[in-house]
């Protein structure tokens, strides 16, 4: 693969402490663009990118705007763009260093998001050559500073839907922009508020009185003083729950008129006497097509809830190797990673973010080579859409569930902003239904496996359907098969006794995939006559198909690890790869025991052992978690947590070194306790 990467960054060997090999897991997490990513980390390391905790909302906005122009003068956010345009054509790097933008400010990440991200990519994907020459220097430049106006007050996730329209009116070459109703105004946009000063506008496309669905437009909204257009109105989103350096608004139109010209018309042309044309017959096909050229932001926050995670360990699991509690057998008090508990709440999430690590790595190959055009069919765009509304889900959930338990497992320590938790749990809480609502995002995984399942055996009876998902379902939706695992099967003698196997493991969640796509099948199939029961049946097994997908997620997650267990070459760390792959993948497997031991997979004593096997998992693991803490390669300053300088483990020395000169000098007084024993004694 041939891609731009930048000047090599010159980085000392990270030392191990336990003979692991820290310096290839660092590069392996980086990934394939990790020349790229460690020239983004460098930047971050500058204080003028680093967030200011309290500040007010319009000093953040202003410092984050600032923080654009920085980086337009650094020329760091051209990189996806054409050479024309002072880009590098590369697609898969300028997303790596967009998602390093979080170490500084996650409202610096999501605003450049915003203008070059879904602005700028919607004109560059959507529009044409005149629209890119006439429009883009400007965004690149942050001359023309955007919104991405498609979410609506009324519609969200559900954008076939919105109530925006844009009339063409063939007498003055123009379409005319309204939003009709208080539901269709345009919401929760990025610049909208205050320093957009156009937006691409997704609306329902209306000419000759016939409805095209939804296209996008180029809108200017405001003049150079920040002065509303005629026609167009809006609101400030006002404080939010996070993320607050980004001024989100609300934008409204009546009767607003652009050029025609002015439809962004790669999938959809209107003619000056107002026919329309696309080179997508399908409406349907037509309007998926349009939305998965901006895929992108999936992608990113899929990796971007993984940096977070990353922290976030990385301050925890720091902490619990300084910070002692209770005093165990002798005199000292105990590591807080020496509890067993301690270690149920972190390192199965170390092995998770690990996981989710892989997998980014793997997409964002993927979403490189359909934009680069080396595959870009409609294969591999589809395949590309499910692996990413299948993994966004995962990592973001994943990233809310690390933070709040990384923020009770430091106590009150955990609470201060000045050790940065609360503040990413605040900045991340959005991602899980920004760029499609994770449940969403998940049915929209379990619809086409469904659908993929149905093109194939539409016309065939329900016993070649079980034949079919033992041998093929599952491949053919973009998991790799495993051979003998899914074809023997399992019994309850041999299921628990190989879950140290790969294959095995990946296999017995595909008997979960298998058998309840399958049983939600039969009942669709069932009720197909019925448009509306097979409405109804759908929405009775909604619930079933999400947590499907999930399993889905989780497979490809396991499959990704392999692949990197199996490309390192020192023998340690393949073992300790092997052991966090086996962790996730057992207490995934846990997380669905109520369905495998119903559907008798594995009996309850079986089931005990697993949770056996998963105590000896963390005590395996115990001894590296510094070193795979280390292997994530942040500096103080990328990380900025107190709590995780070394402070603690001073704290800590200074509390013991004046209990044990107490003891030595006989000042130490004697415990009640001690006096009462030695009467009875």
């Amino acid at each position: 693969m041939t891609m731009q990467m930048d000047k090599e960054t010159v980085t000392e060997k990270l030392p191990s402490n336990t003979g692991i090999d820290v310096d290839w897991l660092h590069s392996t997490l980086l990934g394939t663009w990790k020349e790229t990513r460690l020239a983004a980390r460098e930047r971050m390391l500058d204080p003028q990118f680093q967030k200011i905790e309290d500040q007010t909302i319009a000093e953040h906005r202003a410092r984050t705007l600032a923080q654009m122009k920085t980086l337009v003068e650094m020329n760091a956010i051209s990189r996806a763009y054409p050479k024309q345009f002072g880009g590098h054509d590369d697609h898969g790097g300028s997303i790596a260093a967009f998602e390093e933008l979080l170490l500084g400010d996650p409202s610096l990440q999501i605003k450049a998001g915003v203008q070059w991200g879904l602005f700028g990519s919607a004109i560059l994907h959507l529009g044409n050559e005149t629209h890119h020459k006439k429009y883009l220097p400007g965004v690149l430049s942050l001359d023309i500073p955007g919104a991405f106006a498609m979410t609506e007050t009324g519609h969200g996730s559900d954008v076939a839907s919105i109530g925006t329209t844009a009339t063409y009116d063939p007498a003055t070459e123009e379409f005319i922009i309204n939003t009709p109703f208080r539901a269709a105004w345009k919401d929760y946009l990025g610049n909208a508020a205050l320093h957009g000063e156009a937006a691409v506008v997704f609306a329902q496309l209306i000419t000759g009185r016939v409805n095209h669905g939804v296209h996008a437009f180029f809108v200017p909204i405001r003049d150079k003083k920040g002065n509303f257009f005629p026609g167009v109105g809006g609101e400030d989103d006002g404080h939010k729950g996070g993320l607050n350096g980004i001024d989100n608004g609300r934008l409204h139109f009546t009767n607003v008129r652009i050029p025609r010209e002015d439809l962004l018309d790669r999938y959809g042309k209107v003619a000056k006497d107002g026919s329309y044309s696309s080179p997508i017959a399908s409406p349907g096909r037509r309007f998926f097509t349009m939305l998965g050229t901006l895929v992108q932001g999936r992608v990113s926050l899929d990796g971007s809830a993984v940096l977070s995670s990353k922290v976030a360990l990385d301050i925890a699991l720091t902490y619990a190797h300084e910070r002692r509690q209770f005093v165990g057998e002798g005199e000292d008090e105990v590591l807080l990673i020496d509890y067993q508990r301690h270690q149920r709440r972190l390192i199965p999430l170390l092995a998770a973010t690990f996981a989710a690590n892989f997998s980014h790595d793997k997409l964002l190959r993927k979403f490189d080579d359909v934009f680069s055009g080396r595959h870009d069919t409609e294969e591999y765009r589809e395949d590309l859409e499910t692996y990413a509304a299948a993994l966004k889900p995962a990592s973001t959930w994943l990233a809310m569930q690390t933070l709040q338990e990384t923020r009770e497992a430091t106590g009150g320590a955990g609470f201060l902003s000045e050790n940065r938790i609360t503040s990413l749990h605040h900045d991340m809480d959005v991602f899980v239904t920004f760029e499609g609502d994770n449940n969403v995002l998940l049915q929209l995984v379990g619809k086409r496996l469904l659908t993929d399942f149905a093109k194939k055996f539409k016309k065939n009876p329900v016993g070649v359907y079980a034949g079919y998902l033992s041998r093929e379902f599952i491949s053919r939706s973009g998991l790799r098969r495993v051979g003998q695992g899914i074809r023997d099967g399992f019994t309850k003698s041999g299921a628990i006794s190989s879950l140290s196997n790969p294959d095995r493991q990946i296999a017995l969640l595909q008997e979960v995939i298998n058998q309840r796509i399958f049983a939600i099948a039969a009942k669709l199939n069932k009720a197909s006559k019925s448009k509306s029961e097979a409405v109804a049946v759908f929405n009775e097994n909604q619930n079933a198909l999400i947590e499907v997908a999930l399993v889905y997620s989780h497979v490809l997650h396991l499959q990704d690890f392999n692949e990197v267990i199996e490309s390192a070459t020192d023998l340690l760390t393949k073992q300790v790869l092997e052991k966090l792959r086996d962790l996730y993948a057992m207490v995934t497997l846990q997380k669905n025991l109520s369905w495998i031991i119903a559907n008798g997979k594995v009996s309850p004593r079986q089931a005990r052992a697993l949770e056996v096997r998963i105590n000896q998992l963390l005590k395996e693991i115990k001894p590296y978690l510094l070193d795979l803490v280390a292997s994530f390669g942040f500096e103080d300053a990328h990380v900025r947590a107190k709590i995780r300088s070394g402070a603690e483990e001073i704290r800590q020395q200074e509390a013991r070194s004046y209990y044990e000169q107490q003891r030595e000098s006989g000042m130490a007084p004697t415990p009640e306790k001690s006096l009462k024993k030695q009467k009875q004694d």
